[in-house]
């Protein structure tokens, strides 16, 4: 009972069980009801012939009775209930004392039917008939009739072991017939559910091949068929891309990484062994910047690290004008002065203070990089947005290379120099903090024709 197809074979076999159990008791409810009442209409029309000879006049005691007994017997009883006349060879009768009344008027109930008359109206009973030392179940209807005699009533019946056989051996067909039909339903589902799984089965297969060789680029087949299955393959597949893209990205950056490392290392270790060997040629400063560039590039990638592991910034409401002030007056040693531009107070966002300070610092950085005399850097509102903007007027970003340079160590810079390239780190850990905070990090080009890097975060008021 492990297997899918096991469970749904079972499942659908007691389902249909079920469903033909109802559907049979049904059944033989209403065939039973229905030769029931063919009985009873049999025994209504032998009733009526004799209460017709009654209102015709003929005594009672030579009223034509049905001569065939067994399959018509007949009672007449006067309106002092005494037995006027019978069936030959009955020895006992029941269910004609009191029958059960069905739309008697209230003129036949309390004996006033006028003389030479039959009622219009029959009641119906069931009982036993012994005829002959034979016993058996008849379906009776009684007549009330009126002649020269007085009022009688008229009980005729028809034999109800036709209905019973015909009921039992219809029950017993499908008694028979049950079997086999369950055995065809939960072989036919076991083959179709097969049928329907074997596409899984391929991309568990093949899901177990990709686990155990490592290699991301191969993909699950797709059985092409638009249903539930082919949407899962196409969903494994995309999942595959998107685990293939992310392990490539990482190796990419570990490879980056390890080469952004390599050089400050090696050059430091350079100048601390010719120090150690000639100690007048020590180069301590360029000693403390290559250890600074250390620094800041191992406390990038630790920042990284920690927004891919899904770190989320610690949520404090602050001024996003106020921040980009402070941090502009704390930039005394830039290459070009720093304009602000801010629509006053209460563009108030919800995040990390020292992350988008981060941000702010990275994007100020980039454009001291580029810019030929003016960096701005504007703060708004648009709307339910607080949108920050750093623009210079420098070359700009060329069209195909603005999502390209939001990559990790991604430069643009002619010369990959590490005084003036950086890492290529400060542009994606911007837009990875501002996908952190819910907002945006985008370049275009600013109307003087350098770049402008937008920073939209939802606003708290």
């Amino acid at each position: 009972m492990r297997s899918v197809r096991a469970r749904t074979a079972l499942g659908a076999t007691l389902v249909v069980a079920v469903a033909l159990a109802v559907a049979g008791v049904a059944l033989l409810a209403v065939l039973r009801s229905h030769l029931v009442d063919q009985a009873g209409l049999q025994a209504e029309v032998s009733a009526r012939s004799v209460a017709a000879q009654i209102a015709g006049g003929t005594p009672f005691g030579r009223l034509d009775l049905p001569d065939d007994t067994e399959e018509h017997p007949v009672q007449v009883v006067d309106e002092d209930g005494r037995v006027v006349a019978i069936g030959e060879d009955i020895e006992a009768i029941g269910g004609t004392a009191s029958p059960a009344t069905r739309a008697v008027p209230p003129a036949a109930q309390d004996g006033e039917t006028e003389t030479g008359e039959v009622s219009d109206e029959a009641a119906y009973s069931t009982g036993d008939v012994t005829v002959d030392g034979d016993t058996a179940t008849y379906r009776f209807a009684a007549v009330k009739a009126s002649g020269p005699q007085g009022e009688a009533t008229v009980y005729a019946g028809a034999p109800l072991v036709t209905a019973s056989a015909a009921v039992s051996g219809v029950r017993g067909a499908m008694l028979a017939a049950l079997p086999g039909l369950l055995v065809v339903v939960g072989g036919v589902t076991w083959l179709v559910t097969r049928r329907a799984l074997r596409p899984v089965e391929g991309i568990r297969r093949e899901m177990a091949a990709i686990t155990a060789s490592e290699d991301l680029s191969r993909r699950v087949p797709e059985p092409g068929t638009h249903d539930e299955v082919d949407r899962l393959a196409r969903t494994t597949n995309e999942t595959l891309a998107a685990l293939e893209a992310s392990v490539e990205r990482q190796r990419r950056f570990v490879a980056d990484a390890s080469h952004e490392l390599r050089s400050p290392i090696a050059s430091l270790r350079t100048q601390l062994e010719v120090g150690a060997a000639h100690p007048g040629l020590l180069d301590v400063p360029g000693a403390v910047a290559d250890t600074v560039r250390l620094q800041q590039l191992a406390a990038d990638l630790l920042l990284l690290a920690r927004l891919d592991a899904g770190e989320r910034p610690g949520r404090t409401r602050l001024d996003l004008a106020e921040l980009v002030r402070e941090e502009v007056a704390r930039r005394a040693g830039d290459r070009v002065p720093v304009r602000v531009e801010a629509a006053g107070e209460g563009v108030d966002v919800s995040g990390s203070r020292g992350q988008l300070a981060r941000v702010l610092g990275n994007l100020l950085d980039n454009a001291q990089r580029h810019a030929a005399t003016r960096v701005t850097v504007t703060v708004r509102r648009e709307g339910r947005e607080a949108v920050l903007a750093v623009e210079d007027d420098g070359p700009g970003v060329p069209e195909a290379e603005r999502e390209r340079i939001f990559e990790r160590f991604v430069r643009l810079d002619d010369a990959r120099s590490r005084d003036e390239g950086g890492a290529g780190l400060g542009l994606a850990i911007a837009r990875d903090v501002a996908t952190g905070h819910g907002g945006t990090l985008a370049v275009r080009r600013s109307p003087s024709g350098g770049a402008l890097f937008e920073l939209r975060l939802p606003r708290t008021g």
